[in-house]
Parts: structure tokens; sequence; C-alpha cells
């Protein structure tokens, strides 16, 4: 039996993990054996709340226990992505095509040096380094980059309360284009879900 929650439509229910310091810089960690940086992330398992899901994966992939972060926040809703062709293992059941996540924002009140990427039986990580707070759009799998925008607009505000940092000027034109539709169809969502309240 898959123990990972997927949905009729195929996509895996899922946590992403945003660190902060007290810099307002964010944890970035290399993925094993490969070029690729990215959040720490994980698949909520069945019967599992995304809460527990993101505790569970913090300490797995990155070594953090709940009293060594301060959550600040969640995204209101799912934020989904796509797995292009190459990627999808169609001799799985059922076939998950994609990503639906619940994301969260942390500040680590703990020193550096609480951060383990061996706390797994297989680690996702091998090495991580703080970055800029945009910079994660840039350094992540070209198919996460519209969702890592959307999660950092919603929940940077916690990180960032006087307003979020400029965006960068090595963002592409098609980028903002993308980004800015993607927030205005968020903003009609949580308008229209405070409307049904």
């Amino acid at each position: 039996m898959n123990p990972d929650q997927i949905d009729s439509d195929g996509y895996r229910a899922n946590v992403g993990i945003i660190v902060s310091n007290d810099s307002g810089k964010l944890l970035l960690a290399g993925r094993v054996g490969s070029k690729g940086w990215q959040f720490p992330q994980g698949g909520m398992l069945l019967g599992e709340s995304p809460e527990d899901a993101m505790y569970r994966e913090l300490r797995e992939e990155v070594g953090l226990e709940i009293g060594d972060v301060e959550l600040l926040g969640s995204t209101q809703e799912w934020l989904s992505y796509r797995l292009p062709e190459k990627y999808l293992r169609h001799g799985s059941e059922p076939l998950c095509i994609g990503q639906k996540q619940r994301w969260f924002v942390l500040r680590l009140v703990s020193a550096d040096d609480k951060v383990r990427l061996d706390r797994s039986e297989t680690p996702e990580f091998d090495r991580w380094r703080w970055v800029e707070f945009w910079r994660p759009v840039n350094e992540v799998i070209y198919f996460k980059r519209r969702v890592y925008a959307r999660a950092l607009h919603e929940l940077g505000p916690h990180v960032h309360p006087h307003g979020l940092p400029p965006r960068p000027r090595w963002w592409p034109k098609r980028w903002s284009a993308a980004f800015e539709k993607d927030l205005a169809s968020s903003l009609e969502s949580q308008t229209a879900r405070k409307a049904q309240r």
C-alpha cells in the first residue's frame, strides 16, 4: 500500500518548509548527488496533518526539532505544480502527476549548528546555506519556481513585516508576468473565500 496521500486528480499531498534566521535570510539545501538546491519538503503520510508532516520532515531533512524553531505562519490553501512528463513514474499506482503543497514559514531560534543533514537513513541533502529572500526562486528546479514565488509572496510578511525585499534585477520579464498572473489569481481566491464567510 502506498503511504502517500494522492488525491483523485493525481496530486500528492506535500509540505514545503521555509526556515528563516534573524537576518531575514532563508535556509536553502542542496540535494544529494546533484547541483540542485531547494527548500526542505516532503510528502504527507496517510492520516497525517500538514503541521505534523512539516515537523517530521523538518527533523528528517535538516535535523531541527520543534524547540529549535518558531512557527510563524502557513499558506491558507494548497499550492500545486505539475511534474513534467519525464518525471512521471508511469508504473506506479495511483499515478502521481504533481504535488499540492501546504507551505510553512519558521524562524530558527537555536544556533546554526543545530542544522544536521544526517538524521535519516537516506539523507535528502548534503549541504546547506543561508540565502537572500528571493534567491530560492532562481536556484530551484524550473517547474517549482511559480510555487516558490507564491509561497514567498504569501508568507514573506512574517519574515519581513515592514515590506518584502524588492524583486531582484536578474528575474527575467517572463517570470514576472507569470508570477503576477498567479498572484492575481490567488488574491481573487482569497477574496472569494472571505466573501463566503
